[in-house]
């Protein structure tokens, strides 16, 4: 999937920090959601690759909080694939304080990360990760405003993948499949965090996008 050395990072809120550690210690480093899954598999198949996966997803993070460590956690660290997920927060954060889940100003400041990675690292690979959520009991109290704001933010993320042509992992789509096998709450426990199952089927659509999209190594945009 990458080129030799390539160096893959994860970003985003608590969906992609999953209990990673902050220390170099390599049994917990990447977490144990679908980041984690996506290393094991890839790295395991090709360890003469020399592939660094590097997790710097953070607990409770909005797309501002992402902004302001973007330097040091992304831009620092050169990678060459370069995936986000981040909005769920964004959502929930502004429904909990009863304020209005401000598109504009979500897609303005992300639309800031991208570019501001693009010309930093002009060769690098985008995979942008579409936010999802369930019912559950963090969502369910108020389903209108989850189902509102989520599509909002959907088709935000869907403008920013034309935009800097980066393909769009469509995790909602992935989570409503999967809810027509077995009941929601066995994939995502409480409406925004997956399960082990819920993170094992991110880790398989995240592969096969990446794969369709950017091809062998040398491919895509």
């Amino acid at each position: 999937m990458f080129e030799p050395g390539a160096r893959v990072l994860f970003q985003g809120d608590s969906i992609t920090d999953m209990g990673r550690g902050r220390t170099a210690d390599p049994n917990h480093i990447l977490g144990h959601g679908y980041a984690f899954i996506i290393a094991a598999k890839e790295g395991a198949d090709f360890p003469e690759r020399q592939w660094r996966f590097i997790n710097r997803g953070a607990s409770g993070n909005t797309v501002s909080d992402l902004a302001a460590r973007w330097e040091a956690d992304t831009l620092a660290l050169k990678p060459d694939v370069v995936s986000v997920l981040i909005g769920v927060n964004d959502v929930g954060r502004g429904l909990g304080a009863n304020e209005p889940f401000l598109i504009d100003q979500f897609e303005r400041v992300y639309d800031q990360l991208l570019a501001e990675t693009v010309a930093a690292l002009p060769k690098v690979k985008l995979v942008l990760g579409e936010p999802f959520f369930a019912p559950g009991h963090a969502t369910t109290p108020r389903m209108d405003e989850w189902q509102a704001a989520m599509k909002a933010l959907r088709a935000s993320v869907e403008r920013l993948g034309a935009k800097y042509r980066a393909p769009v992992v469509h995790f909602q789509k992935v989570f409503d499949d999967a809810a027509k096998r077995a009941p929601i709450d066995y994939w995502i426990w409480d409406g925004i965090h997956p399960t082990c199952a819920g993170h094992q089927l991110m880790a398989d659509e995240w592969r096969r996008v990446y794969r369709a999209y950017y091809g062998p190594p040398g491919g895509g945009r």
